[in-house]
């Protein structure tokens, strides 16, 4: 059976707190987009910290059984996206989530609360 999107998306957001992610946030896009039905987003201090998270947040979701459809930025572990098909994972480098800010661009999204 395929996970569902908020399982995965709070098997994701475990995975960035598991390694020390900063400023996790999770927003719920299900009423206002087509792209997913998740973001989230959050940011290391260093290449090394974003490449950690992200490579956790893949080895979780391939242990959920979820179908990593692809992962962009790993070189650079600047800006880091794993597209996990409802779920979207924005990992930032501190200074990059700080100059782009998209959570600026989903106002319109509710914040997913979790504990």
């Amino acid at each position: 059976m395929a996970v569902q999107s908020k399982q995965l998306m709070e098997i994701a957001v475990g995975a960035a707190e598991d390694k020390k992610a900063m400023d996790v946030i999770a927003l719920d896009l299900k009423d206002i987009s087509l792209v997913a039905d998740y973001f989230i987003i959050c940011s290391g201090n260093s290449d090394t910290q974003v490449q950690a998270i992200a490579t956790e947040v893949r080895k979780q979701a391939d242990i959920a059984g979820a179908r990593v459809r692809g992962i962009e930025g790993m070189d650079s572990a600047r800006w880091v996206l794993i597209d996990l098909g409802d779920v979207v994972v924005h990992v930032f480098h501190r200074e990059e989530r700080e100059y782009y800010n998209i959570e600026r661009l989903w106002t319109d999204a509710k914040v997913v609360e979790f504990a």
